[in-house]
């Protein structure tokens, strides 16, 4: 059994309408999402693995597809009907012939990325060739239907099954003492490693995070992980997120909101507020480098906001059409706003590395835990629980939730949620 979304037009429609009203409807009996039997998927090639899953992990993305929130801009981008799931753990279930160095049972961890190598596109895009293989040139090209990642390709399957394939590319060997907690949350982590080291805090900048849900977090994490010791300034929603950002190494939490954030964040960064007749507060001065983690309207017009004078602004957010973002401070400030999409690779001594393999290093190393993270795991059967109580975060005291395929975990209903931090 797997849990695919498929491109059905009326069913989209109608969903579109009535998931306003009543959210169970996006995973109902008319939603685009359809629990249903799939085959064990063939190997594409002599140099592709087969995955059994052991950790699925429910990312924001995978919300955002299912409740339709994504922009009508990335359709041409995946293949339906599509198995969900790119975050992952699992252990090699069978092997191509071109596979040497790999074994069946090993545990293994894919950065989720079809770019030009799994694709076999050959010669490489630049982009591929220069290690930025988020930017690939070709994810509508090559051996395999179109998509950006393994869960909105139809021809690899996704980790929301019990299998999935993989190019040797992508696999990232498991180290026996990191827990699969641990392992399934390398592909967000690599996501915030991503635009950390791309964007490198400089001595003495003042970082501000909005948003602490998984990937907020992970930013945090990110930053420590790799020796940083910038003031972090957070912005959480709810206690237990806010004790988490603390515990991930985060120096001062707000929850404040409307008026009182800016009040608050104005004071901590040193910062005048000023208040329009119409709209927000915005700040002169601010925070030096902003990560935008929400992905919501209001975060995003925050960001921008909040930041301070020829500060960077880098979006992680699925922001897809916001509606109501003021953008005077881009120019008013001389704000540079970036981008940050999936995780590619990164200069090494001996050339590019793996954001992924990087996140993984450092999960090895003991440079951060971040298994308390998985607070909730769920059988495949019992989507529509997991769905609902991943989108009542807040009521839950949920920050990562998963599918559990693993044997010890065989029963009916959810699997015991470990505790936060």
């Amino acid at each position: 059994m797997a849990l695919q979304f498929d491109n059905h037009i009326p069913r989209y429609l109608f969903t579109k309408l009535i998931g306003r009203w009543h959210r169970p409807a996006f995973w109902g009996p008319l939603s685009c999402l359809r629990y249903r039997p799939v085959d064990i998927p063939s190997l594409p090639g002599e140099d592709w693995a087969r995955i059994k899953v052991r950790l699925g992990g429910i990312c924001g993305s995978d919300l955002n597809i299912i409740t339709l929130g994504d922009s009508p801009t990335v359709v041409p981008f995946a293949s339906f009907p599509f198995t969900l799931g790119h975050e992952n753990v699992g252990t090699i279930d069978a092997l191509g012939g071109d596979m040497d160095g790999w074994h069946v049972g090993q545990r293994v961890v894919v950065d989720p990325v079809l770019s030009c190598e799994p694709r076999g596109v050959q010669p490489l895009c630049e982009a591929c060739q220069r290690g930025d293989i988020s930017q690939c040139r070709h994810f509508t090209a090559g051996r395999l239907a179109p998509g950006f990642i393994i869960g909105t390709c139809r021809d690899t399957g996704g980790s929301w099954s019990p299998y999935f394939v993989a190019h040797r590319s992508q696999l990232i060997p498991v180290p026996d003492h990191v827990s699969d907690e641990n392992a399934v949350l390398v592909e967000p982590f690599a996501c915030a490693l991503h635009p950390v080291l791309r964007h490198p805090p400089q001595p003495g900048e003042t970082l501000l995070v909005i948003g602490c849900g998984v990937i907020g977090l992970m930013v945090i994490a990110a930053v420590r992980a790799l020796g940083y010791d910038n003031r972090i300034v957070a912005v959480a929603r709810y206690p237990f997120q806010e004790e988490a950002a603390r515990t991930l190494g985060a120096d001062v939490v707000t929850r404040a909101r409307g008026v009182a954030l800016y009040e608050t964040l104005g004071e901590e960064f040193g910062a005048r507020m000023h208040r329009p007749p119409i709209g927000k507060p915005i700040l002169e001065g601010g925070a030096d480098v902003v990560f935008e983690c929400a992905g919501s309207d209001d975060a995003l017009d925050d960001a921008l906001r909040l930041a301070g004078h020829g500060a960077k602004v880098v979006v992680l957010g699925l922001a897809a059409i916001p509606k109501g973002v003021d953008w005077t401070p881009v120019w008013m400030k001389e704000l540079s706003v970036l981008g940050s999409f999936l995780s590619g690779a990164e200069p090494g001594e001996n050339g590019p590395v793996r954001t992924a393999q990087i996140a993984m290093n450092l999960l090895a190393e003991g440079k951060v835990d971040l298994s308390f993270m998985v607070t909730h795991r769920f059988r495949l059967h019992d989507y529509p629980r997991a769905l609902e109580t991943t989108l009542s975060r807040g009521k839950a005291r949920l920050i990562k939730s998963v599918f559990d395929f693993t044997e010890e975990s065989e029963g009916s209903g959810p699997a015991p949620a470990r505790a936060g931090p």
